[in-house]
């Protein structure tokens, strides 16, 4: 019985089969698609791992190098007090350019972002203009806008806080009028229906829903330029990024590693306090 009944159910799905062929044949082919992409993707994944020359026993046979050069790191120690100020110092330093950097590229960007968002503004050639240059504002890495800006204005740190901004620029862009688009249309349709106008549908139907996701994405971007301004540093572009590499170049380790901890504890510090502003920004919208 129980074998005229499995082969009565697969002459039922034959059957079934054969009637909605099309629901079938799409199933099939979806399959087919997603193992292409796949097998794509697994090919691409070992050609890269191929042309940039990875190597396991080269791999292997530096961990014992990396083992020793954290050895020489232990413990950290800048030396004296005297130099302990002047990397503090250049932390300061760090610390203002990627503030600055960042609250510049936020005010910039909010106008552009505005122009970007389709719910906002319709012209399509205005949002074609806008976001192609935002894409190459963006396109650019902030260490390539660094060595830009230090060639127009010289070394030092307001290089940096101008590639801080420009980097940024493209990027707030994006993110602002992403977070226009994503906004409920029921407030704003709900003050224009009141007799409010355009600007006030703004105003009172769009801004508070987006202000907690902007603040919360300049936030993130004042932590991650915190590291940023660092890297920028090396090249010249002043902050405690100089005396990294040039204790680093000198073999310092110990004050290398001094430093790294400075870095990673400042970095600690903006992470908390930039979650405790979110969501003291997130409690007033709600009220």
């Amino acid at each position: 019985m129980t074998t005229h009944r499995i082969f009565g159910e697969a002459l039922a799905g034959r059957d079934i089969a054969a009637r909605h062929p099309q629901f079938f044949q799409g199933v099939l082919k979806n399959n087919k698609t997603s193992f292409a992409i796949f097998t794509a993707a697994a090919l691409i994944y070992l050609f890269g791992w191929y042309s940039v020359g990875v190597s396991f026993d080269r791999l292997m046979g530096g961990f014992s190098k990396f083992g020793w050069i954290i050895g020489l790191m232990l413990p950290p120690n800048p030396g004296s007090l005297h130099l302990a100020w002047v990397f503090f110092h250049g932390l300061i330093e760090t610390l203002s350019m990627a503030f600055l950097g960042t609250f510049v590229a936020a005010c910039l960007a909010f106008p552009l972002g505005l122009l970007a968002a389709k719910n906002i503004v319709s012209n399509s050639v205005i949002h074609l203009l806008v976001r192609r240059f935002l894409d190459t504002i963006r396109g650019i890495d902030t260490l390539i806008w660094a060595l830009i800006w230090i060639g127009v204005v010289g070394l030092g740190p307001f290089a940096g806080v101008l590639a801080i901004i420009t980097s940024d620029l493209g990027a707030f862009g994006k993110l602002f009028s992403e977070a226009f688009e994503a906004v409920d249309s029921k407030p704003v349709e709900g003050v224009k229906a009141s007799g409010g106008s355009k600007l006030h549908a703004l105003r009172f139907g769009m801004l508070p829903q987006v202000i907690p996701v902007i603040a919360g994405q300049v936030l993130y971007y004042f932590e991650s330029n915190t590291r940023s301004a660092t890297i920028i540093g090396i090249v010249g572009a002043g902050g405690i990024g100089l005396y990294l590499t040039e204790t680093i170049r000198t073999l310092e380790w110990q004050q290398t590693s001094f430093i790294i901890i400075l870095v990673l504890i400042t970095v600690s510090l903006i992470d908390w306090l930039s979650g405790k502003l979110r969501l003291t920004i997130i409690g007033n919208q709600a009220r």
